[in-house]
């Protein structure tokens, strides 16, 4: 079966008819998301995902977005380890929300009408009473429900920010397609290409007003933590070939609530 949004196998609307009795035990692995070498970034996320994850820009036209890199290789994510843990110190949200998701016919309309979702595929989903309730014994939404939905409405408002963060990027003409080539500790050389960076020459040559556009929306520091974050590449490449380890901090994998989608910039 092909995976819906990368690592849903099958998202089914929640309902209290069908999941009345379903408790959901997240965050005890990422077996998910081992099968992908990057997922989308929400602008808020980048002082975060930047100090240790490379952030390009993946899609093409309409769909581009940020992603954070996780592997350099097609179907290899670094950062899941061997017993299925996290290594890294921060867990994108495009993560920490599963397997819940919000499903629309147009996720790109502002007012569009969403339907949560979870999918029903992932192994903490059970009958038993482990992790955490949706409903209780009154068929209402537990909290732990209504703080999923919370996360998804910011998720979703940022998501709104970021495609427009992208739209300014594209009218100014500032992407650019890149490749990367690395020579492995194995002594392979791998080719990763298929995504897009911002052009530094192309930055440096806008006009002023242009450039104080982005300074007021704070798009300038989303530029500047973008191209700082290419450093990391390297450090990611050197995961090929080592056992990846479990990182010392324990990565937060709870839903979060809406405050950690708070911006700098004008959402």
């Amino acid at each position: 079966m092909s995976k819906q949004l990368l690592i849903y196998e099958r998202a089914v609307p929640v309902t209290r008819q069908r999941h009345g009795s379903w408790s959901v035990k997240a965050g005890a692995t990422f077996e998910f998301a081992r099968g992908v070498n990057s997922v989308p970034l929400m602008v808020a996320e980048f002082p975060n995902a930047g100090a240790e994850y490379t952030i390009v820009f993946g899609g093409a036209d309409d769909e581009i977005i940020p992603v954070a890199l996780l592997g350099i290789r097609d179907g290899e994510n670094l950062y899941v380890s061997e017993a299925g843990s996290w290594s890294g110190a921060y867990v994108p949200a495009f993560l920490r929300r599963y397997p819940f998701v919000f499903s629309s016919d147009n996720a790109n309309d502002p007012d569009a009408t969403f339907t949560l979702c979870v999918d029903e595929d992932f192994s903490g989903c059970n009958d038993d009473g482990r992790g955490e309730r949706l409903f209780d014994a009154d068929g209402d939404r537990t909290q732990y429900l209504q703080n999923v939905l919370g996360f998804l409405q910011a998720y979703q408002t940022q998501f709104q920010r970021t495609k427009l963060f992208v739209k300014r990027l594209q009218e100014f003409d500032l992407l650019e397609s890149m490749q990367a080539q690395f020579t492995l500790r194995t002594g392979q050389r791998s080719t990763l290409s298929g995504f897009s960076v911002v052009n530094r020459d192309r930055l440096k040559a806008l006009s002023a007003e242009k450039l104080a556009e982005l300074m007021q929306a704070d798009e300038m520091e989303l530029i500047y933590q973008h191209l700082a974050s290419l450093r990391n590449l390297t450090p990611i490449a050197e995961r090929i070939g080592v056992p990846v380890e479990t990182a010392a901090q324990e990565a937060e994998t709870a839903p979060a609530s809406p405050a950690d989608f708070e911006t700098t910039g004008n959402a």
